[in-house]
């Protein structure tokens, strides 16, 4: 859609519920966004809509009035137990916050008790298969009217697609479906996935944006960026963190160990600031820490991109990102922290020296313009100070050097490979910038030499736990292997590492069930079906069948060949088979 304009509630095509209008007056709304004005006449006129709009655009508004309004319009009420709308988040952090602003509504219709369900992937699944438990949800949503995907573009993406596909198979076909984001990707354009039918593009854009450009950031947020070498970027954070103290900032890191260590630093070298840590492995707190971030007129979020799509966090004056996005997309998202609903914000990123081409490619790829934000000169040098906080507590040491670890793991997936190259990094200056006392023993560092990085002369293995608990059951552990090396003869037992992530489990877990099938299925077995025949695997050799049915070559197969006979003997003795 075109040529769309804010405009007032009352100037909508179809009058707005009375209870509706009451709850936008007291939220202060007395007029719409271009992304609402565009969305909400077509949802509520059995339109399926794939919305894109610019981060902190009023997007949750424009699928929340749409669908009070339609089981408003319902001719059969809704009764208890039955489900009207599904709204599918990608974070318990953004469910909750939709959650509020349905709260806000739902006063004035105390009918809509328990009749819309706000969820992730992950848990709506968990919730469908409950039926064993006495919850029979896939019955109570016989009725479903309305299917929302907020943050479409991350629901349809990795571990989210599973839990999706699961879900869409309980639902009825007969439903609206609105998907919302502020990128729409290759795999939100699969819109088939989703079920919509015959859907409207609605692509809403910042005034004074040329037609050409697809500017995915707010206009009314300043972007920056700031090139400094590893060791030197945490003192420029700080530096920047104690000369903005009244400010509300995210500070975003690309994992939960990191935002472990440097929270704790930050904690202590920032004094008189409220600090938070967030991150995704983060059970019951993450909800109650959340809530208080929201309500404090400064303070500093450290956080993962747990915290990037879709959360409102009001005032937040600055969006530092220590360490760039995975993707280019995350990078908007983070961004869009700030500078929302036409309110002025900054943002910063941390770029080392051979990650200056990324600027560029953001500028090509997301349309996002910044400007180069000089590092300041003779800043404090913090990293001895985390030095000798690691030296006094064994916890710090620790995680200092997971989160080395984590961030180089984190660094070799990186989506933007050509820019960000592992083999390219200056692990030396790296490790100086981590504050480690020691190179930790990966294999991203086997057979490298670190000249440059002088290693603490103290044995780390005798630096203690401040906690006296943890300390404890440490020397038992120590005891014991000192027990067990006397009994070995001196000899030290080889405990093999175990790995921070579950990828070797789980590796292990789809080798036995590989194995598993092999076994059920013999040397014979259906590989694949083509247009007009299939493939047969014979031993580790695909054979081809031209039949149109690879269920009756299979058996052919069988009948005609015996163990001895190889694929080219098979070959040369039936003239419908040959070679994949």
């Amino acid at each position: 859609m075109e040529a769309v304009t804010e405009g007032s509630w009352a100037s909508l095509p179809v009058a707005l519920s009375p209870g509706v209008l009451r709850a936008l007056r007291s939220l202060g709304f007395a007029r719409m966004t271009p992304v609402q004005s565009a969305t909400i006449p077509l949802f509520m006129s059995n339109k399926d809509v794939a919305a894109e709009a610019v981060t902190g655009s009023g997007k949750t508004l424009a699928f929340v009035i749409p669908i009070l309004e339609i089981l408003l319009r319902r001719e059969e009420k809704l009764k208890k137990m039955q489900v009207g709308a599904i709204i599918i988040t990608p974070t318990r952090e953004l469910a909750i916050q939709i959650d509020e602003v349905l709260s806000h509504f739902t006063k004035h219709f105390p009918e809509f008790s328990g009749n819309i369900i706000v969820a992730t992937p992950g848990r709506l699944e968990d919730l469908f298969r409950r039926k064993a438990d006495g919850l029979d949800l896939a019955s109570c949503v016989k009725s479903l009217d309305v299917l929302v995907l907020d943050e479409a573009d991350r629901l349809l993406d990795m571990g989210f697609e599973a839990s999706l596909n699961a879900i869409l198979d309980f639902l009825p076909k007969q439903r609206r479906t609105g998907l919302f984001s502020a990128t729409q990707t290759q795999e939100v354009e699969n819109l088939v996935r989703a079920g919509l039918r015959n859907p409207v593009r609605i692509s809403v854009k910042e005034k004074g944006v040329a037609a050409s450009n697809t500017q995915k950031t707010p206009t009314r947020l300043e972007n920056y960026y700031m090139i400094c070498k590893a060791d030197e970027k945490f003192n420029q954070l700080v530096h920047f963190l104690r000369q903005h103290k009244q400010e509300k900032h995210l500070v975003f890191f690309s994992t939960c160990a990191c935002v472990e260590y440097y929270g704790k630093a930050l904690e202590s070298l920032i004094k008189q600031v409220k600090i938070m840590c967030i991150h995704g492995k983060m059970k019951h707190k993450r909800n109650k820490i959340f809530t208080e971030f929201r309500k404090l007129p400064g303070g500093i979020l450290v956080c993962t991109d747990v915290m990037a799509r879709g959360i409102d966090i009001p005032e937040v004056h600055w969006v530092l990102q220590y360490d760039p996005p995975s993707s280019a997309s995350a990078f908007v998202h983070r961004c869009g922290r700030t500078a929302r609903i036409g309110n002025v914000g900054s943002a910063l990123v941390f770029l080392l020296p051979m990650e200056e081409s990324y600027v560029n490619f953001l500028s090509i790829n997301q349309k996002c313009p910044m400007q180069e934000m000089k590092p300041q000169r003779n800043v404090l040098n913090h990293l001895p100070k985390l030095k000798s906080m690691a030296l006094a507590d064994r916890a710090v040491f620790e995680k200092g050097m997971k989160a080395f670890v984590s961030y180089i793991q984190a660094y070799a997936k990186h989506e933007c490979n050509l820019i960000f190259r592992i083999k390219d990094l200056d692990f030396a200056s790296l490790a100086k910038g981590f504050a480690l006392l020691k190179m930790p023993k990966m294999p991203e560092l086997r057979g490298k030499c670190f000249s440059d990085f002088i290693p603490v002369t103290v044995n780390t293995d005798s630096i203690p736990f401040k906690d006296k608990n943890r300390e404890k059951q440490r020397q038992k552990q120590l005891e014991q292997q000192r027990k067990e090396r006397q009994e070995n003869g001196g000899k030290k037992k080889f405990i093999k590492n175990k790995a921070w992530s579950k990828q070797k489990a789980k590796r292990e877990k789809k080798k036995k069930a590989t194995a598993k099938r092999k076994r059920e299925e013999g040397p014979y077995r259906h590989c694949c079906k083509t247009s007009p025949g299939g493939c047969v695997w014979w031993g580790k050799h695909h054979v081809y069948c031209e039949n149109s049915n690879p269920m009756a070559c299979r058996i052919q197969y069988r009948q005609r060949t015996t163990l001895e006979e190889t694929p080219q003997a098979l070959i040369l003795k039936m003239r419908t088979w040959r070679s994949c």
